[in-house]
């Protein structure tokens, strides 16, 4: 069955439709939810929840442009809005922003799991932030919009962010010198 084929089933609520859509993207899907999230678990409940939405708003989806776009960002949206209503997001003058931090990572020395729990221990400010520019490639104008945050706040957040990352790997491979290499993914 095409993707079309399987979005206009979904459309009419045909279960093996959405059955079939859900094993195609649910891989693709959880690994944003792994990024957005703080752990796994939250990640899966945010996967769940995410396709019972999308599921909901599928009859939207007007065949233009990507699916695969706008599946995601229905996702992001979904996850982003739970975090709306916390008070963690602060205004900050933009004259208080950090210089941008510069973190150099040799293949050798750090896997993408490593990288991916370090993301996900920064507080929820600094994660959505350091997600949606660096790894979603979205500008400080749409994270400000998307957050309800200033353009100043989510530059200060991506500051803080990487500044903690850095110092979280420095930490690690400080403290004793068998933590100089990490062991490579599998």
């Amino acid at each position: 069955m095409s993707l079309e084929e399987l979005i206009y089933g979904c459309q009419k609520n045909d279960s093996k439709s959405q059955e079939q859509l859900y094993r195609l993207y649910s891989p693709k899907l959880l690994g944003i939810c792994l990024k957005y999230s703080r752990n796994t678990v939250e990640a899966e409940d945010n996967l769940q929840d995410g396709f019972l939405l999308f599921f909901d708003k599928i009859k939207q989806y007007k065949f233009k442009g990507s699916f695969d776009g706008w599946i995601k960002r229905l996702f992001i949206n979904h996850i982003l809005q739970q975090y709306r209503t916390e008070t963690f997001l602060s205004i900050v003058k933009e004259d208080n922003i950090e210089q941008e931090v510069e973190v150099e990572l040799d293949e050798d020395d750090i896997t993408i799991e490593y990288l991916t729990a370090l993301i996900q221990e920064l507080p929820n400010r600094y994660r959505l932030v350091f997600n949606l520019f660096v790894i979603d490639g979205y500008s400080h104008q749409e994270i400000s919009e998307m957050l309800e945050i200033s353009v100043g706040t989510s530059k200060s957040n991506l500051a803080r962010a990487k500044m903690t990352l850095k110092e979280k790997i420095a930490s690690r491979t400080d403290k004793n010198s068998e933590y100089k290499k990490f062991p490579k993914a599998k």
